[in-house]
């Protein structure tokens, strides 16, 4: 474990000297990932567990600060917890999304749509009815670096949503170069949506989206809330203030509801994804490149479990 303080914030808006405490120390957990992603946060646990792509493997870090292998995988990337408190995955080697069930079986959400296979599901969120929504970039079948090379059976990179009743895959948005990470708003009202297409694409997005949720589920609206000046946004979280904290190149935006950038907070490695943790969830780990950091901020996350 090893720390680090040096310039670790720079505050463009007066509310994030709020949100963050100028004593706080960036916390280095592990270091030996390939592409750190999906962290996820198991309050009852007391633990952290999180995705190494590239190695095919999921990691635990323990309250002692031990790491230990929590299972091998497919080329998981993002992961979250349903409402049960379960494990909801995205494969990109086998293009589904998946549940681990408590005895630790696999249960398949979702891998079509129309008939066709899905491309690399990529970043999962549960809504509080129980229906789950996930983004479909090809990132996992472009190369056999973080799943299968193939070439894509679905017209277009989608949002999607699984009916909690019928298990039903209906697309929500198809507008997007590279849908990547995804949240709700704290009362759901919102989803927003990352759109990562500058990694592949010279005139690409590099922004967040923000989509009206009607009573039926459907999305309208979809303008751009904000636009990282550096690198990309992947995954993101949201406190119950409804700030939104996104992965960028240089380390952790925050940004305000009104798409107001608030400040940063340097890391330095590029941050893929992140998630509240901690018995008051104003801890965030910090899935970065080759390492896990984390950071006590003056916020807390809104998701649960």
């Amino acid at each position: 474990m090893s720390e680090a303080s040096n310039q670790l914030y720079e505050i463009r808006d007066d509310r994030f000297r709020f949100l963050v405490f100028g004593t706080e120390t960036l916390v280095e957990h592990y270091c030996d990932c390939r592409w750190a992603e999906g962290p996820v946060w198991f309050e009852d646990l007391d633990c952290l567990i999180w995705s190494d792509i590239p190695n095919q493997r999921m990691l635990r870090l323990l309250p002692d600060g031990h790491v230990s292998l929590f299972r091998t995988t497919d080329f998981v990337n993002g992961n979250t917890r349903d409402r049960q408190g379960r494990i909801v995955s995205c494969e990109h080697g086998g293009r589904r999304v998946i549940r681990t069930e408590y005895d630790g079986t696999i249960t398949v959400i979702a891998d079509r749509h129309d008939g066709r296979r899905l491309n690399s599901p990529n970043d999962v969120v549960v809504k509080s009815d129980g229906s789950i929504w996930f983004t479909d970039p090809s990132y996992g079948i472009q190369s056999n670096y973080e799943g299968y090379r193939a070439k894509p059976e679905q017209p277009t990179c989608n949002v999607y949503r699984v009916d909690p009743t019928t298990g039903d895959v209906g697309m929500m948005a198809n507008d997007f170069r590279m849908p990547n990470g995804l949240a709700f708003s704290p009362d759901e009202s919102k989803l927003y949506v990352a759109d990562s297409g500058a990694t592949h694409f010279p005139d690409g997005p590099h922004h967040i989206r923000a989509f009206d949720v009607g009573a039926d589920g459907k999305l309208s609206g979809g303008h751009v809330l904000y636009t990282t000046d550096i690198g990309v946004p992947d995954g993101f979280r949201v406190d119950v203030d409804g700030n939104i904290w996104t992965s960028a190149g240089d380390g952790i935006h925050c940004v305000a509801a009104d798409g107001a950038l608030l400040g940063k907070i340097r890391i330095p490695q590029v941050v893929a994804n992140l998630t509240f943790g901690g018995p008051r969830r104003n801890r965030l780990f910090i899935a970065a490149t080759k390492s896990l950091y984390s950071v006590y901020v003056g916020a807390a996350g809104v998701q649960r479990p």
